[in-house]
């Protein structure tokens, strides 16, 4: 009987832990980008930003100058509206 109470409880407290993690991963505040100074590998770890995207973002910088704002970032082949809205929050210039 009390090995079986140990089990439930060891399986509860799992059980719980893996309900939470997901709220402790949420609540850490992430320090905004900025995408004049970041390399290609750095800004992958934005939303909708792979590598090509990423890569494009660099060229277009060094081509064209850096960005002022993030609207400036729809300059960029394959960013548009969408991606920039959801990226405002998470870039600085």
């Amino acid at each position: 009987m009390q090995s079986r109470f140990k089990g439930t409880l060891a399986a509860s407290l799992c059980a719980f832990l893996l309900a939470i993690t997901p709220l402790t991963i949420l609540a850490q505040e992430v320090a905004p980008i900025d995408v004049n100074a970041a390399n290609a590998e750095l800004l992958t770890e934005l939303p909708g930003i792979g590598q090509v995207k990423a890569s494009a973002i660099v060229e277009n910088r060094e081509t064209n100058g850096p960005f002022e704002s993030a609207d400036d970032l729809s300059r960029v082949d394959g960013i548009g509206e969408a991606t920039v809205k959801g990226l405002r929050d998470q870039v600085e210039f």
